[in-house]
């Protein structure tokens, strides 16, 4: 409880901005495998900015546990997908459109399963509803690249971090402070 009071002390006079960007939507994700060392499961996130401001985001402990952190990365890819797709929808819907829809994360064996459609032993027991994804980028709906982990502004929504990462993920999200201290 008292690390909820000293982030929200901290975080009261941060705004979101608009309008400052290219009209682009992308993506970011991340997912923490210790999210909850009781029941093992892991905390995952996502956020898509619109014009480098963020419109949609989430942030929640997941139900399933997961086995590794290629598998929770995986799954969090797969949800955030089906996110950037919808926006993309809405985007094309209101008359906007861009040459290509970006996600990023931030592990490269996450980027690589989620492209290969080959089943490894590794990874034959992830549910075949987080497989989808495959044919998303198969039929090039949206791109999924790598992101390196110290320009991932998702990892905000996952984990406690240093105020120097912060910075980086704030700036990520167009999140500015206001106000006197």
């Amino acid at each position: 409880m008292k690390w909820i009071l000293r982030y929200l002390k901290g975080t009261y006079r941060v705004c979101l901005c608009f309008g400052i960007g290219k009209p682009m939507l992308n993506g970011y994700t991340d997912a923490y495998m210790v999210g909850d060392v009781d029941s093992r499961k892991y905390i995952s996130g996502y956020m898509m900015t619109f014009s480098r401001g963020v419109v949609s985001w989430q942030s929640r402990l997941q139900k399933c546990v997961a086995l590794s952190s290629t598998e929770t990365k995986y799954i969090v890819v797969t949800k955030a997908v089906k996110e950037l797709l919808w926006m993309h929808k809405f985007l094309q819907d209101l008359g906007l459109s861009q040459e290509k829809y970006v996600l990023y994360c931030d592990s490269q064996s996450a980027i690589h399963l989620s492209k290969n459609s080959t089943f490894y032993s590794r990874s034959k027991h992830i549910e075949v509803r987080y497989h989808w994804i495959q044919d998303a980028l198969e039929t090039k709906q949206l791109s999924l690249e790598k992101i390196h982990i110290d320009e991932n502004g998702s990892d905000m929504m996952t984990k406690i971090l240093p105020e120097g990462k912060y910075a980086v993920c704030k700036e990520k999200a167009s999140l500015v402070d206001y106000g006197p201290n």
